[in-house]
This record gives C-alpha cells, structure tokens and sequence, in this order.
C-alpha cells in the first residue's frame, strides 16, 4: 500500500491509533471553530460550544465578536454567502476528536435578538475532516497533504446559521443551513435586562437606517 492511500486508510477509518498524531484520534494536532457574520450584521458569540465522537463537551470552544467586515460609504454587500466563506474568527480545540454537534448562542445585534442553533455534523462530514488531499498552496507554490481542518459558522439575521469546513489549501465543504430558534430569556439568559453586549458601528447603523436588514438572503 503506498503512503498516500495509507494515509486515505488512516483518514476515513482513522481515528486508528497507529494513524493519529495524539490522543484526540486525528491525523493533526487541532481542529479549529471560527465564525463570522455578513457585512455590518453584526453579532456577539455569548458562547459556540462543541461535543466530539467521544461524547466530550468543550464549553465556550469560542465568544465573543465574530468575524465581519463593515465597509465605510455603504460599500458593503451582506445579502448572501460567500462562496470561499474563510475561517472566520476563532480558536483551536485542542484534546477535542472530530465533532458530531455544535451548539451556538449569539447576539444579533441588528435586530436585535437573541437566538440558538444546533448543528448536527454527519458522518459523511466526519469522515471528510479527517481525509488527506493532496492541494496545491499557491501562497507558497508547493503540493501538500491537506486536511479540513477548520469548521466555519456564518451567522445572520432571522437565526440563520450556515456551516463549512475547509482546509488551508483544499476547498470549502457546505455542511448545514440550520434556523436557530429565538432564546425567551434574551441576551445573556436574562441577566442583562434586555441589554444587548455592544452598541451598532457607525457604519452598520447607518446601513441598516438605509436600506434595513435583507432578510431572506442567507
């Protein structure tokens, strides 16, 4: 068997002992939660939290201000996804296996509302994170075994919340639109009075009061 279908073996099957890097089952070290929001619909993460195949919860795998982009003059374009979504902000969860659920907690900030979502990662997906790809990095022009090792969440108005996994040299994957559902108690459970993290950017404030929040577009 040569090296690439052993590592192809490894991958889909892995979780092998005699495959993976460490403890966590992986042929990597981490994978890594980011996410991002569209132009000017601002969020704030209350908490992203993960459950791995081996049924291990990591609480607040990410919080806190996501990734988007609110360009000055109203330049910006939020309706829709983008095709190459990038990894949006967040951190590596070390020790974790491959993830089977994430649950979100967000702020939507331009509502403003409070929602929740739940996003189940098939066994399909599994499998592909943990699958080598031979890719060509053009930021350094050289062929190497790549991996999808990054789950990115994008998270929009309405408790839209849509998800990828891509890899530094190999494509994005989609894996899920979820509608999230309205928390009752509000921003931070209710401890808050109904005060929501932070305050609308200039620009965002001066994009929604002009051309309002495109629902229906993610």
């Amino acid at each position: 068997m040569n090296k690439f279908k052993l590592l192809w073996v490894c991958g889909v099957f892995g979780l092998i002992a005699g495959c993976a890097k460490g403890s966590n089952g992986l042929p990597y070290e981490a994978w890594r939660l980011g996410l991002f929001a569209p132009n000017y619909m601002e969020v704030w993460i209350e908490t992203a939290d993960a459950v791995d195949v081996r049924d291990r919860v990591f609480k607040r795998a990410m919080s806190g201000t996501s990734a988007i982009q609110t360009p000055k003059n109203l330049k910006g374009n939020p309706r829709g996804w983008p095709s190459y979504p990038g990894w949006g902000k967040g951190k590596y969860v070390y020790g974790a296996a491959v993830r089977r659920l994430i649950y979100v907690r967000w702020q939507s900030l331009v509502e403003p509302q409070t929602y929740e979502a739940y996003i189940v990662i098939p066994t399909a997906i599994q499998q592909a994170m943990v699958k080598p790809e031979k890719a060509f990095c053009e930021f350094d022009g050289k062929w190497i075994t790549d991996y999808r090792k990054g789950v990115t969440v994008g998270l929009a108005p309405g408790g839209i919340a849509k998800v990828w996994i891509s890899g530094p040299c190999v494509s994005p994957i989609e894996v899920a639109r979820v509608q999230g559902e309205v928390v009752k108690e509000g921003p931070s459970g209710g401890q808050t009075n109904g005060k929501y993290a932070l305050p609308l950017e200039p620009e965002t404030k001066a994009y929604i009061e002009k051309y309002g929040v495109p629902y229906g577009s993610w």
